[in-house]
């Protein structure tokens, strides 16, 4: 029964045609009143308000969509459109071929043929490594954890293990994230998407289909494809936007049967990299390539960790310094058991960021709390240092690349395998602000309605000196046209792959 009818036949009583006795029916139902409109807003009894992963059961969208109510689907829909239309050109305004002329001018892109008008920035990938079997790949993707936490970056000390690993692998120096958000990390890890003023794509009603990620990719060259996380996938609306775009399975927090430690995020990292690993030697087994991304949660207030694991950063225990320690320690004995198992010499790993846990002060761009660490390895990676500055969307290119992945794909990003010497850009989105820095640390800074700022940031100090003149006329339009391209592509639903 829908809110409108229910509402009609409730307020018989007061009508002409209403029968004796009928008040006190009504009145008994008025719960049930309150009770439709709780759940026309928040489409759940749950502890959170509904969104449509809660509802993505399976891979076939029509079926989850025929699941939610359709009162809410609407005030959802409303409620996403508004976010689109406020941030549309709120910086200013490009015409498409002029921002496509910008982002296609890049190094690593200037030679490249793009030929689809469906898809303007579709274009060929060859792997800079061929091999007679692609690798398999599994990212890691850590909550939280910044450079701050990072000793060599300039950091507390609280990640030995990590640290221990970077001559084992590409270990990033530069490398910095596109927001401070986990749905931003997600869409440029895996999507290798371009932050833009509006909401994650991972949330966005016309990127829960159709939309581009590396799951898709490599589903379509028979990878088994999979989501781990040891909460609620449908957080953050992370169920849908995976099973929507090419994650055959997702696992989360009701899959693990006994758990050695659960708080309110879910299972802890060792549990999440147990099922991972038990995963991962499941999927070998079977002789079937695969990829897997595996999202932590320890690193995440109230910062809730198993006792007798670490020794304490902190004399109190549930602080941010000895979650990130105790992430850590479930990080590397993960790395440790992968090295001794069978699928290591046949898998590609990432470890990176999701965002820095610390995005705080009066800066108006943080740049300092957007650097993140990040280390390729696995297979047959050497150690290798890369000190150009890096986006994470350059990763998911370098990955394909290094795995033997020739594709077509829309990502922009900088393969650093092939192109490690070409100046580098990091990308960063910030409340209302977009900033765009160069490899010699020059940032230009777009806020609405607004002129832009100039400004150069000292990585030695941590924070950005803002000038009085404006930025040069070439860095605007550079900036501007990276922050307008997004939205555009995912408006016109033109940020995937052909049928």
């Amino acid at each position: 029964m829908s809110l409108t009818i229910l509402f009609a036949w409730l307020m018989r009583p007061w009508s002409r045609e209403a029968q004796p006795g009928s008040y006190g029916k009504a009145m008994l139902a008025w719960p049930i009143v309150v009770l439709a409109v709780f759940m026309s807003v928040r489409s759940t009894t749950g502890h959170r308000p509904a969104n449509p992963a809660m509802f993505a059961l399976t891979s076939d969208a029509l079926v989850n969509s025929l699941i939610l109510n359709s009162t809410w689907s609407v005030a959802f829909a409303i409620y996403n459109l508004k976010h689109e239309v406020d941030a549309s050109d709120s910086y200013g305004q490009m015409e498409m071929s002029q921002i496509l002329g910008e982002v296609r001018s890049s190094p690593w892109l200037s030679s490249t043929e793009f030929s689809s008008q469906k898809f303007p920035t579709l274009h060929h990938q060859t792997p800079v490594q061929k091999r007679p079997r692609p690798l398999n790949l599994v990212i890691v993707l850590e909550e939280s954890l910044g450079a701050t936490f990072v000793e060599s970056l300039g950091g507390t000390p609280v990640t030995p293990r990590l640290e221990a690993l970077k001559e084992s692998g590409w270990w990033f120096e530069n490398l910095y994230a596109t927001g401070t958000r986990s749905v931003r990390g997600i869409e440029a890890v895996v999507s290798g998407f371009l932050p833009s003023p509006a909401r994650s794509v991972v949330k966005l009603s016309l990127s829960q289909t159709g939309f581009f990620t590396l799951g898709d990719l490599l589903e379509r060259k028979g990878y088994d494809t999979g989501f781990i996380y040891g909460g609620e996938a449908h957080f953050d609306n992370m169920r849908s936007f995976f099973t929507g775009n090419g994650f055959d399975e997702i696992v989360d927090q009701k899959d693990y049967a006994n758990p050695a430690f659960t708080g309110s995020w879910g299972v802890s990292d060792e549990d999440l990299f147990a099922k991972a690993h038990e995963d991962l030697q499941r999927l070998h087994a079977a002789g079937k390539p695969f990829f897997r991304l595996v999202f932590s949660s320890s690193n995440h207030t109230p910062f809730e960790y198993p006792d007798n694991r670490i020794e304490r950063y902190d004399e109190e225990k549930n602080t941010v310094n000895n979650a990130v320690k105790y992430a850590d320690h479930a990080l590397g004995d993960f790395i440790d058991t992968a090295r001794n198992s069978d699928y290591w010499k046949d898998t590609l790993f990432l470890i990176v960021a999701d965002h820095d846990a610390r995005v705080w002060g009066d800066e108006l761009v943080p740049i300092k709390n957007f650097q993140i660490p990040g280390l390729i390895l696995g297979a047959d990676i050497e150690g290798r240092q890369i000190d150009t500055l890096t986006s994470q969307i350059d990763l998911a290119p370098t990955l394909l690349s290094i795995m033997g992945i020739a594709s077509e794909h829309p990502m922009i990003g900088r393969d650093l395998a092939r192109f490690p010497n070409e100046p580098g850009r990091a990308i960063m989105q910030f409340n209302d602000y977009y900033a765009w820095m160069d490899n010699e640390f020059n940032v230009t800074v777009l806020r609405p309605d607004q002129e832009p700022l100039a400004g150069i940031y000292s990585p030695e100090a941590g924070s950005t000196q803002y000038l009085t003149d404006e930025p040069q006329e070439m860095a605007i339009r550079k900036a501007l046209a990276h922050a307008l391209l997004p939205l555009k592509l995912y408006q016109e639903q033109a940020y995937g792959l052909p049928d």
